[in-house]
């Protein structure tokens, strides 16, 4: 994981995790679960409960609500300035996602634990967004 993003810093180096996980307020977590043994429910609790705004996003489950908040069905869709979107898909389809969060202007994008897309990630680092790859801010946030 040698590319390196917008701010000239090694892609998922420690500060610029740090630096994502302090300057984020909101989060779109897309492909958010509404059953509580998943990991995208149990990640979208525990940053809630570390005060981030988190909007889950999966449009088989548009209008229902996650953890009393409203999902989405795309990033699109929600109404609100995002700051980070999280990642909870597989890895070929976190491209489309990448492009997404490049639309609505996010500050950063977090594909969680297996997820890889380079060229996805390329394309958001080119747009300006810091890129963390292969990590969940669980663990991030756990050992911070």
């Amino acid at each position: 994981m040698t590319t390196l993003h917008s701010a000239s810093m090694p892609r998922n180096d420690p500060k610029a995790i740090a630096q994502v996980l302090e300057d984020t307020k909101t989060i779109a977590l897309v492909g958010a679960s509404k059953h509580d043994w998943r990991d995208s429910n149990q990640v979208m609790k525990f940053l809630i409960d570390q005060g981030y705004t988190v909007y889950p996003v999966n449009p088989m489950l548009e209008g229902q609500t996650i953890h009393g908040m409203q999902v989405y069905a795309s990033l699109g869709d929600i109404p609100f300035a995002i700051d980070m979107v999280d990642v909870f898909r597989n890895s070929e389809a976190a491209g489309e996602v990448c492009r997404e969060a490049v639309e609505i202007g996010a500050r950063s994008l977090w594909l969680q634990l297996g997820v890889i897309n380079e060229g996805g990630a390329r394309l958001a680092e080119a747009a300006g967004l810091t890129v963390i790859m292969d990590r969940c801010p669980v663990i991030e946030l756990s050992h911070g």
